[in-house]
């Protein structure tokens, strides 16, 4: 049994009819739904098992899993949401919250790290699409990753990152550890709920970051106030620096960034957020699942915000949606011939 597996042991104790999913290594996520209904994903994609679990067996279950974690799981406590030791995640909804039965979702930690040749034979992009961004990286570009849960944000920084030079120092900053990033100079730090020092989040190992001589910053997601501080990381000399982001297309996401930056600064102009972020974002890229998998959606190569005229001024490097063909993205990349658009900002 691997690593992996001995850290499920507790569930699989306690949830024997979906053990052979959570002993499935190509099985990145479970979910039992109150109806009863099972679903798993495997490569990006849904399938619906052949699985019965007794409503009061799942109750029992949950409860005595949460019991041996020190957590409480009941009437008057109906949200669990726990890290196992291998990182993997649970969530479980009890009834009155739901009904009849409990819910159930199950994040399986990856042990299997992809790099960029495995998402081109994927299909998730091309290879002229990958030769064009291992340039961006190694420039030092600075990045956004967009997208839904369970999109392929993570795989792809994680594959980005290989083209980081090794001469680099790299900060890591991550809600729960996801990231698996092999370079020799790296410091990699994970938020805290509940130290004797009170609560360690993201914004404060953003500050902390600063001070611990980075070449890039990596942030696991963005999605809060400290989107203001990871702003400011990339306009002091960080260029390169790369972060993940919710949200459903590549100008969204830039939208989504400026509206958490203000969070922390309301008192900020929107103008000047819009501009900070057109001078230190260089690259969007927008992942999304289909029906095949996981695919990059579009990329956009950020110009600049103008202030007359409201918009941002970017460059469309690709777009699934329009059909690009492997053909015609050569093309683009090897002359430059994206055609500058603009956008107002909301």
């Amino acid at each position: 049994m691997t690593a992996m597996n001995r850290d499920l042991e507790l569930l699989i104790a306690f949830l024997q009819p979906i053990k052979a999913l959570l002993l499935d290594e190509t099985v990145t996520e479970i979910m039992g739904n109150p109806d009863g209904a099972w679903w798993y994903e495997r490569a990006g994609q849904l399938h619906r098992a052949d699985i019965t679990f007794d409503a009061r067996s799942l109750s029992t279950g949950l409860e005595v899993i949460a019991n041996k974690l020190g957590r409480k799981l009941d009437d008057k406590h109906p949200l669990l949401n726990v890290q196992l030791p291998d990182g993997s995640r649970l969530a479980a909804v009890m009834p009155p919250v739901v009904r009849p039965a409990p819910s159930l979702t199950i994040r399986k930690f990856a042990t299997v790290r992809y790099v960029m040749a495995d998402l081109v034979k994927s299909g998730t992009l091309t290879q002229e699409l990958a030769a064009y961004l291992r340039l961006q990286v190694e420039a030092g570009k600075t990045m956004l990753i967009s997208g839904g849960t369970g999109s392929g944000k993570t795989t792809l920084l994680n594959a980005l990152a290989d083209f980081i030079p090794v001469r680099e120092r790299l900060v890591i900053i991550e809600d729960t550890s996801e990231l698996k990033i092999a370079k020799p100079n790296l410091l990699a730090a994970e938020c805290q709920a509940d130290t004797h020092a009170g609560i360690v989040d993201f914004t404060a190992l953003l500050k902390g970051a600063l001070r611990w001589r980075p070449d890039r910053i990596i942030l696991g997601e963005v999605r809060g106030p400290e989107a203001r501080d990871l702003l400011d990381s990339f306009n002091t000399g960080h260029a390169g620096s790369m972060a993940t982001i919710h949200a459903s297309s590549a100008l969204r996401a830039l939208h989504r960034f400026g509206e958490l930056a203000m969070r922390a600064h309301q008192q900020s102009n929107r103008d000047d957020i819009a501009t900070e972020i057109g001078d230190s974002v260089q690259i969007v890229i927008q992942v999304q699942r289909f029906a095949e998998g996981r695919r990059i959606a579009e990329m956009i190569e950020l110009r600049s915000y103008d202030r007359a005229e409201k918009m941002f001024r970017f460059a469309s490097i690709y777009d699934l949606h329009q059909g690009h063909s492997t053909e015609h993205l050569h093309v683009q990349l090897q002359h430059n011939t994206t055609r500058e658009t603009h956008h107002a900002i909301a």
